[in-house]
C-alpha cells in the first residue's frame, strides 16, 4: 500500500497525543485520528494529571495548560454504613504532584500543542480496522479512506477492537475491567475553599472505600475543581452483574453517607459521565506489538489501580512509543523484533516496574474482596468508635471485647486465607 505518512496514530487522550507529539517533533509526519468531535469530548476519568510525567511532554505546561487546582491534600475514607474512619495528609508547601483538570478542557489544550508541533489531526473519524499486507500493519481503514503508514500505534482505548482484530489481545473478562462513573457537581468557589479547608488554587483529592460499596470489589473518588467537585467510583464489571446493581445505585449511596453529603450539599449537577477502565493488572497486560503495530495507554492494559493512575502511564507510554517508532523509522525496520524494544523500554521505566510489584494485588483482591472490602473496613472503624468513646469502661476490657469480637466475627480458615493473599501481595512488591 502506498505510504502517505509516516505514523498513524488512533485515539485522541493522553496515549495518543504523547505518541503523536513526540513523533512530530522528531521531523516525521504523523497523523492522528480520532472518532470524537474534538480531543477530550469522549475521555473520562477521576479528575487529576500528574505533574512530572506531564512535565516530560509538556514542559511548560503549569504556566500555560487549563488547570483547575493543585492538589495539596488527600484523604483516605474508610466508610461504614454511618460512621466513616478518614485518614489526610497535607503538604502546603511541596511541589504539586497533582493538578485536577477538565478533560475536555485539557485534552482540547494537548491536541492544540500537538497541531503546532506538526501533528495533522483527523476527527470525528472511525477507524474501522487495520490493513495488513504480508504480515504487517501497513495503514488503516476509515469509514471515507485507506490511509497508509509506515507503523500504526493504537491508543483507542480499554475496548481497543483494533488491537483485538490482530491478536495483540484477547476479549477482556468483566473481572478485568471497571465501569467508572462520575458526577460534577457545581459548587461556589468559596464553598469548595470553606468546606474543605483550602485556600484559592489548592485542591483535595479524596479515595473512598467501604459505604455502598462495602463487600465489593470497587473504590470512589472526589476531586474539588476550582468551581466544581468530580465525584465518582470504579466497580468491575462482575460485581455489577453478580450483585444485579447498577453504578448510579452505589454512586448515590457514596453521595448520601454522612461523611459525604455535607461536601456536596447545595451542588448543581453538571455533567454524568461513563467510562471502562483496565483492571487486569500485570498479568492481563497484551503483547504490546506486532509487525507495524504498537499498543499504549489503556489499550495496553496499563492502569495502577491501587494508586488510581492511569493518565502518566497513558503519556510515558505513548512517549516510549514514539520513540521505538522513531528509531524504528531510523533503521527501516518496523518488524516486531525491532519494535520489541517498546516493550524493553516498558520493562525499564517506573510502568511495568510499579505493575509488577502489584502482580498478585488484583487475583487477592477478587479472591478476598468480601474480607478486604467489608469486614475489615467495618471493624477499623469498630475499633476508632471504641477507641473514642466515654462510657466508664475500662479500655482494657473494650480491647480484649474487641479482639475477641473480631476472632469470633471471622471463621480461623477464612483469616490465614486473608493473611496468605496479603503475604502474596507482599512477596510481589519485596521481590523484583
Amino acid at each position: 500500500m502506498e505510504t502517505t505518512t509516516d505514523v498513524i496514530v488512533v485515539g485522541g487522550g493522553p496515549a495518543g497525543i504523547s505518541a503523536a507529539i513526540t513523533i512530530a517533533r522528531a521531523g516525521l509526519k504523523v497523523i492522528l485520528i480520532e472518532r470524537g468531535r474534538f480531543s477530550g469530548a469522549k475521555n473520562v476519568f477521576g479528575g487529576a494529571i500528574y505533574t512530572k510525567p506531564t512535565k516530560e511532554i509538556f514542559p511548560d505546561f503549569e504556566t500555560s495548560a487549563p488547570l483547575e487546582r493543585k492538589n495539596i491534600m488527600h484523604k483516605y475514607a474508610i466508610l461504614g454504613e454511618e460512621d466513616s474512619t478518614v485518614v489526610s495528609y497535607n503538604n502546603k508547601n511541596a511541589e504539586a504532584s497533582s493538578y485536577t483538570v477538565i478533560r475536555a478542557k485539557f485534552d482540547r489544550w494537548m491536541a492544540d500543542e500537538a497541531k503546532k508541533a506538526g501533528v495533522i489531526i483527523v476527527e470525528e473519524t472511525v477507524v474501522k480496522e487495520l490493513i495488513v499486507e504480508e504480515g504487517f500493519v501497513v495503514g488503516v481503514k476509515t469509514e471515507l479512506e485507506d490511509i497508509g503508514a509506515k507503523l500504526v500505534i493504537l491508543a483507542d482505548g480499554v475496548n481497543s477492537l483494533l488491537a483485538r482484530q490482530i491478536g495483540l489481545r484477547d476479549d477482556i473478562e468483566t473481572k478485568d475491567v471497571a465501569l467508572s462513573v462520575k458526577e460534577v457537581i457545581k459548587l461556589d468557589k468559596e464553598k469548595i475553599n470553606d468546606r474543605f479547608n483550602l485556600e484559592d488554587g489548592e485542591g483535595c483529592v479524596y479515595q473512598l472505600f467501604g459505604g455502598s460499596m462495602l463487600g465489593k470489589l470497587g473504590l470512589g473518588f472526589l476531586y474539588t475543581n476550582e468551581n466544581s467537585v468530580s465525584i465518582g467510583l470504579g466497580i468491575t464489571l462482575n460485581e455489577l452483574t453478580e450483585n444485579k446493581i447498577t453504578p448510579y445505585e452505589l454512586l448515590e449511596g457514596i453521595k448520601k453517607h454522612p461523611t459525604i453529603a455535607p461536601l456536596i450539599k447545595g451542588g448543581e449537577l453538571l455533567e454524568y459521565s461513563a467510562h471502562l477502565i483496565p483492571e487486569g493488572g500485570y498479568k492481563k497486560i497484551p503483547q504490546l506489538c506486532a509487525n507495524g503495530v504498537m499498543i499504549a495507554g489503556d489499550a495496553a492494559m496499563l492502569v495502577d489501580n491501587l494508586h488510581w493512575e492511569g493518565t502518566n502511564l497513558a503519556m510515558i507510554s505513548g512517549k516510549l512509543a514514539a520513540e521505538t517508532a522513531i528509531e524504528a523509522i531510523e533503521k527501516n525496520d518496523f518488524s516486531e523484533e525491532c519494535l520489541s524494544a517498546y516493550s524493553e523500554k516498558l520493562e525499564n521505566s517506573f510502568i511495568l516496574k510499579d505493575l509488577k510489584a502489584y502482580r498478585f494485588l488484583m487475583e487477592a483482591a477478587h479472591d478476598r474482596r468480601e474480607s478486604f472490602f467489608g469486614y475489615y473496613f467495618k471493624k477499623i472503624n469498630e475499633f476508632f468508635e471504641s477507641f473514642t468513646s466515654v462510657d466508664s469502661i475500662p479500655k482494657r476490657e473494650k480491647y480484649w471485647n474487641f479482639l475477641k469480637n473480631f476472632v469470633i466475627g471471622r471463621n480461623i480458615l477464612e483469616i490465614f486465607k486473608d493473611i496468605w493473599g496479603v503475604l502474596k501481595i507482599l512477596w510481589g512488591i519485596i521481590v523484583p
